[in-house]
């Protein structure tokens, strides 16, 4: 039987921070010239971002004139979005040194049981984060100029004055700030099950114990939707659904992990009856 064997590192403290350092160093660059290119393409990005604003408006016969309100807003419009850009760009190569500087501590199945998860958590944050684009965000906006209709057909008029019409002229600097939070809370939110995951294949949670923890869950996850959301009952009931089926999903995950354990601690002989995993799904187990 081969006995797992942490990679030969002996060296002290002060290289270790060095080499910290030099990665880090390495991922700031990284973020800063993804930050570039996006700055470059901020126009074409910043449109691609209205598109679900612009749809909404399409539909209800409006154009889509969004308006800068102060002099520096354009300029930092154009920031945000290359922030947002610099990051997604340089997430692989930031995820790539992370994985450089700790993998050498770990232990050949740890190496393997934590790759996974490096390479499944930028894949559920786009998953997340496209939710959030191309089903919430034109859902929440059309909500929300549902309401600026006034002065409608069968309202009483004062007699020589015209019916008052609004039309949505908005901020972009606003609907950028705002069509980002849906994109990082989604992101963020769909990093559940990976979370969890890989929590319980380093014994901290089990599945049973996420199980009992379910009405708890329930009022976590109404409160974070109250707070990541704008005040609309549809987003709101959309991030529930979507979080606490994420709940449930890494349930079933940490589950999976724990019966591969016990496999595995069987035929190794390493088993202990006492450790029985009790099925969450079972009340009387």
């Amino acid at each position: 039987m081969a006995v797992d064997e942490i990679e030969d590192s002996s060296a002290p403290l002060i290289e270790h921070l060095a080499e910290l350092r030099t990665r880090l160093i390495k991922s700031v660059l990284a973020f800063l010239v993804g930050m570039i290119i996006c700055f470059t393409v901020a126009t074409p990005l910043f449109n691609f971002l209205t598109d679900p604003l612009c749809s909404v408006l399409a539909d209800r016969g409006q154009d889509c004139d969004l308006i800068f309100i102060s002099p520096q807003e354009g300029f930092f419009v154009a920031i945000k979005v290359s922030f947002l850009g610099g990051f997604i760009l340089g997430f692989p190569f930031i995820a790539h040194q992370l994985w450089r500087f700790v993998a050498p501590g770990l232990y050949k199945s740890e190496r393997g049981a934590f790759l996974p998860f490096i390479i499944a958590s930028p894949f559920m944050f786009i998953l997340g984060a496209s939710f959030a684009f191309y089903v919430v965000t034109p859902l929440a906006y059309n909500f929300f100029l549902g309401f600026q209709q006034f002065g409608a057909e069968g309202e009483a008029v004062t007699e020589g004055a015209a019916p008052l019409s609004v039309v949505f002229q908005g901020s972009a600097q606003e609907y950028l700030n705002l069509t980002i939070k849906f994109i990082v809370a989604f992101g963020l939110c769909f990093q559940l099950p990976v979370l969890l995951t890989l929590m319980g294949k380093a014994g901290l949670v089990s599945s049973a114990g996420l199980a009992d923890m379910r009405k708890y869950a329930v009022v976590a996850i109404l409160v974070l939707a109250a707070l990541v959301t704008p005040p609309d009952v549809i987003t709101q009931v959309i991030l529930f659904v979507v979080v606490y089926g994420l709940y449930e999903v890494s349930i079933f995950l940490v589950a999976r992990v724990e019966k591969e354990r016990e496999i595995k601690l069987r035929e190794e002989g390493l088993w202990d009856e006492e450790d029985t995993v009790r099925d969450p799904e079972d009340p009387t187990a």
